[in-house]
């Protein structure tokens, strides 16, 4: 269950990963957490020891530090392109007539078409309903007479991390949209 998701930090604070409770208590018991946010929300349970009788226990935090720097500048990463990450960024909104749809009525639309040269990547896609796509087809907005709503943009670490998730606790993503740009359309 993703609510039961750790975030893991670098030593930094810098995110690098959604981990299982279990990944996170071997964490834990390494010695590898540095620091932590949040209150305990998880008890992982071990064995009875057979000399004192006393169950061994492990508390887990929501968020937790590692040990570690990451070795590669992850604000230099730009987050994979996924329909269900582009319409989490757009809030199922269609870019041209404004309408709020299920991701299964939504398509990736492409502001420049493919078919003459656009290419796939954050700022050159939208969401949008399946009769506005149809409607532009491979043409330019202004081609179609079709204006935007909104300017499409690369989503920011912190920002990924709450669209590749569907279920974040609610203490975990205060602290993550407490560190999206000003702006963002996630806020």
């Amino acid at each position: 269950m993703n609510q039961n998701r750790i975030l893991q930090l670098d030593v930094q604070g810098v995110p690098q990963s959604w981990v299982s409770p279990e990944r996170a208590a071997g964490y834990y018991a390494t010695g590898d957490v540095v620091w932590a946010v949040g209150e305990t929300f998880m008890t992982m349970r071990g064995g009875i020891n057979a000399v004192s009788g006393v169950q061994s226990h492990i508390d887990l935090a929501p968020i937790i530090a590692v040990n570690g720097c990451a070795n590669v500048n992850l604000f230099d990463v730009t987050p994979t392109l996924t329909n269900r990450k582009l319409f989490a960024r757009d809030r199922s909104m269609c870019a041209y007539c404004g309408g709020v749809f299920k991701h299964e009525d939504l398509t990736r639309e492409h502001i420049h078409p493919r078919s003459r040269g656009g290419l796939d990547n954050w700022q050159s896609v939208v969401s949008a309903c399946r009769g506005c796509n149809n409607l532009k087809a491979d043409r330019f907005p202004h081609e179609a007479g079709m204006t935007l709503l909104y300017t499409p943009y690369v989503p920011s670490l912190y920002e990924d991390f709450i669209l590749s998730s569907r279920h974040i606790r609610a203490d975990v993503m205060q602290w993550l949209l407490a560190r999206v740009p000003k702006g963002s359309r996630l806020i």
